[in-house]
């Protein structure tokens, strides 16, 4: 599912990712852990292809057998919105849209039909639970509430992979615990892999794997 190998990143002089090398397979969830600027959301942007790697490495990443090194801007931000999901600490909900709207979104950037976004969407959010919620605005929602909209947002495509950096990390314990269980009740449901950078140590020994980082590579 993803196969990263000699991942570098630099900025500037600050050697940020040290020669990672990654294998995760379908339908796993791996959380990535370690102290902060040891690299883990440098790592989970890379393999979610929202940066790149340094060219001056011999670097390869395979992401749902996919070269997208090899791709030009406009062919990654197609790929990505059809074969990826991102979840965030920060909702990244666009407030002056409802919940229903704000999930709607990725769909109708690709292309969807709007009766069949809108089908769809209604769907996810009444599996989450939030189905008396879809006409309400972020600013109308709890904080888990927001959260839950984000990860129906993040499936409106049906992505392959799922990135989370963070999740739980702006959510009071019981909300937390909740999203926790959503992740692995909706890998069981649907069948998506889950890479998720925490600091939550709870969500991350869930996890079918746990990668721990420290300057900048993978320990164990």
């Amino acid at each position: 599912m993803i196969q990263a190998k000699n991942i570098h990143k630099y900025y500037d002089n600050l050697h940020v990712l040290k020669g990672v090398d990654l294998h995760i397979r379908k339908g796993e969830i791996v959380s990535i852990v370690g102290a902060s600027g040891a690299g883990k959301t440098t790592l989970l942007q890379i393999i979610g292809t929202l940066d790149k790697t340094g060219k001056e490495e011999k670097s390869e990443l395979l992401v749902n057998g996919e070269d997208v090194l090899k791709m030009n801007d406009k062919s990654l931000s197609k790929f990505r919105n059809s074969n990826l999901g991102f979840i965030f600490q920060f909702h990244q909900l666009l407030p002056e849209f409802t919940a229903l709207e704000n999930v709607c979104i990725p769909a109708f950037i690709k292309g969807s039909p709007k009766s069949e976004t809108e089908t769809e969407a209604k769907r996810l959010l009444d599996y989450l639970g939030l189905s008396h919620r879809i006409n309400h605005k972020p600013s109308e929602l709890s904080g888990g509430e927001q959260q839950r909209v984000a990860v129906a947002r993040a499936f409106i495509n049906k992505p392959a992979i799922i990135f989370a950096d963070e999740p739980s990390g702006n959510l009071d314990t019981a909300s937390a615990e909740n999203l926790h269980q959503l992740f692995f009740k909706l890998r069981d449901e649907f069948g998506q892999t889950f890479v998720i950078v925490t600091h939550n140590e709870e969500l991350a020994n869930m996890a079918d794997r746990k990668l721990v980082m420290s300057d900048g590579k993978i320990i164990s």
